[in-house]
Parts: C-alpha cells; structure tokens; sequence
C-alpha cells in the first residue's frame, strides 16, 4: 500500500512542474511581456509569482484582477489575458516568474515560467599594443615576421593575447580565448581580416575597438605595398598595350588606305 502511495507523490510531483522554463535576456530599462496559454475556463484564481514566494498580479473569474503591492505601478496588461507586462526592469528584477492556476479539481497547477536576467549596458573597451616593448624591438630588421602582443582593458577587467606575422599571414598565439568578467559579461580578442578586435559584450549589449596591423609590422604593410605596386604596374603594362595596339593599327589603316588610292 505505502508504495503505491509514494508512486502517487512523485506523479503529483512531477505533474507540478512546469513543461519548459524560458530563459529570458533583458536590458536594463526595458519592458517585457510574459505569456501564458491553456487556462482553464473554471479557473479560482491564476496567479504571477516572483521568486516562488512574492506575488505580482492575481486574476479572479470575471476578469477581476489585483496588483500585489511589490508590484503597483510597475506592470500593464497587454491584450492578451492573463500575460503582464513588466515596466522599466532593473538587475534586482532578475528572478524567476512563475505563472499557475487554481481549480477545484486540481488544485494549484503551474501554466508558465520564465528565467529574467537584467543586464546593464556594457562599459567602452580599449584595445593597446603593449608598451613593454618598442615597435623596433617587436619587429625584427630584415625579417619577414614580427610579434605583437596587445592588451583589451574594461574600467575593472583585461585580457592580453600575443599576434605573429609573417608576411602576410597572422595568427593568435594560443587561439582564440575569450574571458568572462565579475559582471559575467565576455571580454574577447582576436583577429579579423588586418585588424585586431577587442570586443566586450553580454547578451543584450557590446562595444568594441580595433588596431590595423599594418602601422606595427611594417613587413605586413611591405607586403600589401608590393601588392599594390605590381597592381599599378600591371594596368600601366595594360594601358600601354592597348595604347600600343590602337597606334598600330592606325598606321596599317593608313598605309591600307594610300595603297587603295594609288591602284583607283
């Protein structure tokens, strides 16, 4: 018997829980709407729950409702019944949001449930190139390669990563290793295209900055100097051809044309 009894428990148990939890991204200041479906229509009372234990907003039969005095002010009603809409959030509105209803058959049932963070605006970045070194000891004389080692600072946090070049080719020393800061925000460098990037961000917000290779290994900026100089050299080469061509031309046409005339 008390087996069967225990088998019951944990079926009520397991039934109370809601199907999903829906995690949710807020930034600092903004608004959001929580949903709610599949009310039943002989419903006692539905109910919004923060943290488990503080009550938002309860919705009686007869489209009755009350705000919970933690709450007054700070929530509107959208169309849609039984959702709220919480106004101007703050990191203290960081939780968890719980919607359930009441019926006499089955009591206190769960409908919906949201995981809220509220995150603020990340602070600036900068990205520098390490002053421990010069430029000129960093990149070696008549080498092909240099190595830079920069730093990506926040006002609490930084990160360091060491580039290598050579020629044209750069790599990160290390891969790619981004750093999550006290404010669990991710602090990230690596490199894109000619340029370094140093990016902070959470999930709502970034900013970031950026250094061009070229001006620190001036092998890197050679090479795309050479690059550019044979892409002159190649339309000059073309131009003069085609230049060279047409006069060609002209002169066969010429002498075509006085050869007609003698025989006429």
């Amino acid at each position: 018997m008390s087996v069967f009894v225990i088998l019951g428990l944990l079926v009520c148990i397991e039934a109370q829980g809601p199907s999903a939890v829906t995690t949710v991204f807020v930034q600092k200041g903004d608004d959001l709407i929580l949903n709610v479906d599949d009310v039943p229509e002989d419903f006692s009372f539905v109910e919004w729950k923060f943290n488990k234990t503080v009550g938002v907003v309860r919705f009686a039969p007869g489209g009755r409702r009350s705000v919970l005095p933690d709450f007054t002010g700070r929530i509107e009603f959208p169309v849609k019944k039984f959702s709220v809409k919480l106004k101007n959030l703050q990191e203290a509105d960081s939780g968890v949001y719980t919607a359930q209803v009441s019926t006499l058959q089955e009591g206190v049932q769960p409908l919906a449930e949201y995981k809220v963070t509220v995150q603020g605006p990340v602070s600036p970045v900068e990205l520098t190139v390490d002053s421990v070194d010069s430029v000129d000891s960093v990149v070696s004389r008549g080498s092909d390669s240099c190595n830079l080692t920069v730093t990506c600072s926040t006002q609490h946090s930084h990160i360091s990563s060491t580039f290598r070049c050579v020629s044209r080719t750069c790599s990160q020393e290390g891969g790619e290793q981004p750093e999550l800061t006290t404010s669990g925000a991710s602090l990230h460098v690596y490199l894109l295209n000619s340029s370094i990037i140093c990016n902070h961000s959470n999930q709502v917000t970034w900013t970031e900055d950026f250094k061009r290779i070229e001006p620190f290994c001036p092998q890197y900026a050679g090479s795309e100097g050479s690059s550019a100089g044979t892409s002159v050299y190649l339309v000059k080469m073309v131009v003069f051809s085609v230049g060279l061509i047409i006069m060609v031309s002209a002169v066969i046409t010429v002498h075509l044309m006085e050869k007609f005339k003698k025989h006429k």
